[in-house]
């Protein structure tokens, strides 16, 4: 009993042990779960983390590219504004005013087309309706602003075309409209007032007499156009009928053609103004500066003459400069760096368009550049070889010299108006910037200043005004008998009032027997008056 009690104790306690060891195991399992569960987790855990990261960067890459797009089109959307209100503010004008625009011809049917007058309100153009309501549009000074004035049948030219949307709207009163509307009748447009002063286009009209060329005179300080004459000439009363004349497929007529603004001729020695500049601003010593003309000047088997050839003697370089002295200035030429001499023509507006209000302005041409032969670097420098140039760009330079260097850009319409006189538009003087540095323009003074106290300008000198300036000769045909005649230049009085002029005569001898004398008469008339 006690041996199958003892060994039930011990079957007991195998029982326990056996009971205790499978405890421990599964504690051990359990734990084992736990923590292979924690591998697990955390192995997973960490597996998502470079994942939700990578999403995360992925969200941040596309925020990023739709704040791109975003700020794209908030810029395009920016500039595109800006653009319409500048072109509503600055340009809309340009392109209504455009002669190709066939609405702005109904404007006539609603409207009178305004007048157009000189700086003092002189009627330069009117239209004249009868008890029928014929409308005439009419000139009273004829050809004498002809192309400056312009005409307003079968095209238009001049103000004429400048203006001819300011001329073609009216701000008259609003009743006036209105009752004019109830009645049926036009508005009276707009009145548009030059820069012209009549005094003086009747003193360059004056003076270029019979001869074929143009006169451009501008305000230095302002950049107004106070006279603009060009020849041969026609009268704006008469052109409707005149008008097959001057378009023939068989005619060479010329007169419609503004010479002052779209003629290009050579300069002759007026060019020499851009030669010295060029030689003093490549460093030369001015003091340096001697040369001894005998009346030719040779060099690779082509010869340079001076006018008539006609001998200097000996020269330094503001003689040369004041006796325009050919041979001088061709041997000048040789001794530039061409490059540097195409730059700086081209600073000075060369083959450009000319920064100017006015339509259908002639670019002038200058290509001499690195490798040109010595005979065109020798015609160039005095004027000759292929460059052309509008009288306009030649009173533009002359205007920046007197003006320290400074251009300001010509324009002809100083306001427009309605018909009871309070302005609509005001037009106001701007600058293009410095055209030349001020101490060039204070040398270029001082060599035109010689030009008429000692020199070929020398009909020049008055009482009443300082006159600077240079003439040219410049030949266009084989002919050697007839040249174009030149002077550019600007004359200024006690009391600061200064002009700046451009002068040229075609087929005639020299600068200095047509271009000056004209000049002079500019010069009397303007200050002898004011």
């Amino acid at each position: 009993m006690k041996e199958w009690n003892a060994h039930e104790r011990n079957e007991d306690k195998e029982v326990e042990i056996l009971d205790f060891n499978d405890k421990q195991k599964k504690k051990r399992r359990d734990k084992t779960k736990t923590s292979t569960r924690g591998a697990k987790y955390e192995q997973s855990r960490q597996m998502q983390t470079p994942r939700k990261a990578k999403n995360e960067r992925r969200t941040t890459t596309r925020n990023k590219e739709y704040a791109i797009v975003t700020y794209v089109f908030l810029a395009l959307f920016i500039c595109m504004t800006g653009w319409i209100i500048y072109f509503m503010q600055f340009k809309s004008e340009d392109f209504i005013n455009n002669s190709y625009n066939a609405r702005l011809a109904k404007l006539s049917d609603y409207t009178v087309r305004g007048d157009i007058l000189a700086n003092d309100g002189t009627v330069l153009a009117t239209t004249n309706v009868d008890e029928a309501g014929n409308e005439t549009r009419k000139y009273p000074y004829g050809s004498v602003f002809a192309h400056a004035v312009g005409y307003s049948v079968n095209g238009m030219s001049g103000v004429e075309l400048d203006a001819n949307y300011n001329l073609l709207r009216s701000n008259a009163f609003i009743l006036t409209r209105i009752f004019n509307e109830i009645r049926d009748e036009k508005n009276p447009g707009d009145d548009v007032v030059t820069t012209l002063d009549v005094s003086l286009q009747q003193a360059c009209y004056d003076a270029m007499g019979s001869q074929d060329g143009a006169a451009i005179v501008i305000d230095p300080a302002t950049g107004k156009i106070l006279a603009m004459v060009s020849k041969p000439d026609y009268d704006p009363n008469t052109i409707a009928q005149n008008w097959d004349s001057y378009v023939a497929a068989d005619s060479d007529s010329t007169v419609l053609l503004n010479r002052a603004t779209q003629g290009l001729y050579a300069p002759g020695s007026t060019f020499k103004i851009f030669t010295l500049l060029s030689y003093l601003k490549q460093g030369n010593d001015p003091n340096a500066f001697s040369y001894d003309c005998n009346g030719t000047f040779e060099y690779n088997n082509y010869a340079m003459h001076c006018y008539n050839n006609k001998a200097h003697g000996s020269e330094n370089l503001m003689d040369a400069f004041g006796n325009s002295c050919n041979c001088a200035f061709s041997n000048i030429g040789l001794s530039l760096d061409l490059d540097a001499y195409h730059k700086l023509c081209q600073k000075m507006l060369f083959n450009q368009d000319l920064p100017t209000a006015l339509k259908n302005t002639a670019v002038s041409k200058m290509t001499l550049e690195d490798g040109a032969s010595s005979s065109l670097i020798m015609q160039t420098a005095i004027g000759q070889g292929d460059t052309m140039v509008s009288p306009l760009h030649m009173a533009m330079v002359a205007s920046a010299i007197a003006n320290n260097g400074t251009l300001m850009e010509p324009y002809i319409i100083d306001h427009t108006q309605n018909e009871s006189g309070t302005i609509v538009k005001q037009f106001d003087a701007t600058s293009y910037g410095e055209l030349l540095s001020s101490s060039d323009a204070a040398t270029l003074q001082e060599y035109m200043r010689f030009v008429v106290t000692n020199g070929t300008g020398s009909v020049l000198n008055s009482d009443l005004y300082e006159a600077y300036g240079k003439t040219g000769t410049a030949e266009f045909s084989s002919n050697k008998n007839e040249d174009h005649s030149w002077f550019v230049g600007f004359a200024k009085n006690a009391e600061g009032k200064q002009i700046a002029v451009a002068v040229v005569m075609e087929g005639v001898e020299s600068g200095g027997h047509y271009a000056v004398p004209a000049t002079k008469k500019i010069f009397d008339a303007y200050f002898g008056a004011y």
